[in-house]
């Protein structure tokens, strides 16, 4: 049967997973790391737990596995700054001396410390200066409060002065005045900045906490940065003044409320004009400050973002080959660690290569030991890709790994994934737009395979190849619908069919949608052919396109559907072959083939048939009555003679595979189960007994040497 089914497949190297064998690995302790770093470069061993029993604490790496994590939390804290910085991140290789652990964690904790320095003197700075530009705007806005009302006293009193009394008897001199007139009481006030959503409510509590016993006075800024937060922020100056110490504590409690920022200000004008000035000097030296500041802050970021890939990469190994070390148990002596690892048994020369390299780089005076080990545990299912297939196995791992040594769908996939996606898709003009995309894919993969791309673009690149076939069968199933943007082409010329009335051809009718309107049908002249490929472009724009073009494609997506299904069921054959499985042959492949073609497998036959023999048969009808009424065919559902008969055999031979295929096979594997068992503990009686015998027989020797001694 395996010869009968060899077509040629097993010499396919995607067909079954690699070979596997059980390793075990005996490694000097100071060699350990650089073994399992080179063994690491390999990537085809897989490593087993052999410290399942302990705690991630309580393993011999764990320290290291801790600083790596430490230094991996400090290289995204410089990622961060690197992109708030806005710089690029070069992306270097690996180079084959890297730092030393110890080397790269100072140098991390060096540039960390200075980066948080050089950040918080950046901070203080940018805090001071924005304080300072404050300031700078409430002398210059208040100070325009103060000279206005100053200008306007002067008017008043100059108005009071040589103006005439309206009454003869009003007094001349102000000490004539009442005594409460010419008791002026001294007024405070509070100068500052606040945010202008915050405006209209600091009024209104102003006015209620102090019974309106208070004057404000504000002017707009324009956006400034708050100090506390560094924000741009479209802020008022406003001066409030008031009377009395009990209205200056409440003043100041509002002001911290609504987080206004209060500044001196002095009242002379002689002292505005010097703080201005002094305020403005210190913004001078600030700036320049802060600009050496920022250029140191660029220097140490430049040089982190050239080396920042390149660090990560480096931590990333690090912790992988100490995570590694933890899977391994260390000997009595604590000089040899022991591991266990699945290898493809084709990988074990590099396997041995890469040891010899790592002790030799490591000059240690014992080399690693490779031995292989016998076990029954299952070995893991391990296929070797490559860029073309990569993407296709990658489809097919995502619904399911498979059994050690099965048969892999991938090698089926990469022809029927693209096909059956055309199948959906096919227009020619889409098609092209895919194989344009894929064509720059691909010409430019070098470049992209040396780049850090994004997500998006990352996937769409890792599919290049299957993109890249999904476009060339689009365009080939764009042409069998002879579409292009879903418009008709006559890329072999025009329809072929013609308007005749009462069998004669009617010349006239160009557009054939007419041709039923004028009592006409449309049919093809004597002697001509149908359309060389594809859909006859007459359809286009008829009534009865979309009923048409939707029985067409649904009776080719029954046809492959079913031939996929049969496809999947005959490589489950290939697997009981392999594995020497007759039980799973009979009670399940064949029954399963039966089930499908007896049912699904006569309906594509019959569509077949329909369209060799040009039958109006409805293939609904056929399959509907084939279980209502068994044995009875009517004339609408007639294909060919003898097809009632054939129904019938073909229901009970469907209906005979459903209890084929649920119980023998468990029926079956219930049975052996059972047998095991009795035979297992028919071995642990016999066991048991010999134990016995062993003991009775060590109890009579016993006996008789005491009974010799005590004669």
């Amino acid at each position: 049967m395996a010869r009968l089914l060899d077509f040629g497949l097993a010499n396919i190297e995607l067909w079954r997973s690699e070979e596997m064998q059980l390793v075990q690995l005996m490694v000097p302790a100071e060699s350990a790391h650089d073994a399992i770093g080179a063994l690491g470069d390999v990537g085809l061993l897989q490593f087993k737990d052999l410290n399942a029993d302990k705690s991630a604490f309580q393993r011999t790496y764990a320290n290291q596995v801790k600083r790596c994590d430490e230094m991996a939390r400090k290289i995204r804290f410089f990622h961060d700054q690197v992109e708030k910085a806005a710089f690029a991140i070069g992306h270097r290789a690996l180079p084959d001396k890297g730092y030393d652990l110890d080397e790269l964690e100072g140098k991390l904790d060096e540039l960390e410390t200075e980066m948080l320095e050089v950040n918080g003197n950046s901070e203080r700075l940018a805090r001071t200066y924005n304080e300072l530009v404050e300031l700078q705007l409430v002398l210059e806005k208040a100070g325009s409060f103060f000279d206005q009302a100053r200008v306007e006293a002067q008017a008043e009193s100059f108005e009071r002065m040589y103006s005439v009394p309206e009454a003869m008897d009003a007094p001349l001199l102000e000490s004539a005045l009442p005594s409460d007139a010419s008791k002026a009481g001294r007024l405070g006030f509070v100068a500052g900045l606040i945010p202008q959503e915050k405006l209209n409510g600091f009024e209104r509590l102003l006015f209620r906490a102090t019974r309106g016993n208070m004057f404000l006075r504000h002017t707009p800024v324009g956006s400034v940065k708050d100090p506390a937060t560094g924000e741009q922020q479209e802020k008022h100056v406003f001066v409030v003044f008031y009377a009395g110490e009990r209205a200056r504590t409440k003043v100041l409690k509002i002001c911290e409320a609504f987080n206004a920022n209060r500044y001196p200000f002095p009242e002379g004008p002689a002292r505005q004009r010097q703080m201005h000035g002094e305020v403005t000097a210190r913004l001078r030296e600030l700036h320049t400050t802060i600009e050496a500041g920022e250029r140191h802050r660029e220097a140490v970021l430049q040089n982190i973002a050239f080396n920042l890939d390149q660090w990560a990469t480096q931590v990333r190994r690090e912790k992988a080959i100490y995570h590694t070390l933890n899977k391994l148990s260390m000997d009595t002596s604590r000089r040899v660690l022991v591991a266990e690892a699945w290898c493809p048994l084709a990988a074990k020369p590099r396997v041995h290569e890469a040891l010899r390299q790592a002790a030799q780089a490591s000059a240690t005076q014992v080399s690693a030991v490779l031995q292989p080990l016998v076990t029954g545990d299952p070995p893991p299912t391990f296929f070797k890709t490559d860029l073309f297939t990569n993407c296709f196995q990658a489809i097919v791992d995502a619904y399911g790994v498979g059994r050690y040594r099965e048969v892999n769908p991938a090698v089926f996939t990469i022809v029927t994934f693209p096909f059956l996606f055309a199948v959906m898709f096919g227009d020619f003009g889409h098609g092209l737009i895919m194989l344009m995309f894929a064509s720059y894919l691909l010409m430019n993969e070098k470049k992209f395979l040396k780049q850090q791309l994004n997500e998006i673009f990352g996937m769409a690149f890792a599919g290049r190849y299957c993109i890249m076939l999904m476009a060339v069968f689009s365009i080939f199933t764009g042409l069998i619908y002879n579409e292009f943007f879903s418009m008709p082409m006559t890329l072999f010329g025009g329809s072929r069919m013609r308007c005749f009335k009462n069998g004669a051809l009617q010349p006239a009718v160009h557009d054939l949608r007419v041709c039923p309107e004028i009592g006409g049908e449309v049919a093809f002249p004597p002697g001509i052919n149908p359309y060389p490929f594809g859909v006859d472009p007459a359809w286009h724009g008829t009534k009865s396109e979309l009923p048409y073009l939707n029985s067409v494609k649904m009776k080719m997506s029954i046809l492959l559907g079913v031939s996929h299904m049969n496809l999947g069921i005959m490589m489950s054959l290939f697997n009981n072959l392999y594995f020497r499985d007759r039980l799973s042959t009979l009670c399940e492949f064949i029954p399963q083939m039966i089930f499908l073609n007896s049912l699904f497998g006569y309906l594509c036959i019959a569509i077949v048939y329909k369209w060799l023999s040009a039958k109006t048969t409805d293939l609904y009808h056929v399959m509907i009555y084939m279980f209502l009424s068994p044995g009875n065919v009517d004339q609408q559902g007639f294909l060919f003679p003898g097809q009632a008969g054939l129904q019938v055999f073909l229901l009970l031979i469907a209906f005979a595979a459903v209890p084929w295929m649920l119980f023998p096979k468990p029926l079956i594997l219930k049975k052996r189960h059972e047998a095991s068992e009795r035979a297992r503990s028919m071995y642990d009686m016999v066991g048991l007994e010999q134990d016995e015998d062993e003991e009775a027989r060590r109890g009579l020797v016993a006996g008789h040497a005491s009974s010799h001694t005590h004669g």
